[in-house]
């Protein structure tokens, strides 16, 4: 059991440092355009698999994407759920898992 809360944190930490280390790409990618070419997909992704509070905080650090309603808007809602799957997941020890 033990093996299976290690694997879950580092999940966790590699989703969140890929979240961020996707939003300093765009950034850098596209500077200071107004309209990047790129859509919000790939952070919207990376914010369901586990990532959305990493990509809201680094939003503000960044000062970037800070104008598009609905990232200002879908990670914090993203964020809440991902930390209450997170919490109910640990809890209950796994056991929703295991058919």
């Amino acid at each position: 059991m033990l093996l299976l809360y290690i694997i879950f944190g580092v999940y966790i930490a590699a989703i969140n440092f890929y979240s961020v280390m996707l939003l300093k790409s765009q950034r850098d990618e596209y500077g200071d355009q107004e309209a990047p070419k790129t859509g919000d997909g790939k952070l919207i992704l990376a914010a369901i698999l586990g990532g959305a509070i990493s990509i809201y905080i680094g939003m503000f650090i960044m000062r970037y994407r800070l104008k598009n309603m609905l990232l200002m808007i879908l990670m914090p809602v993203l964020g809440v759920l991902n930390v209450y799957l997170i919490v109910i997941a640990f809890r209950s020890g796994f056991t929703m898992l295991v058919v």
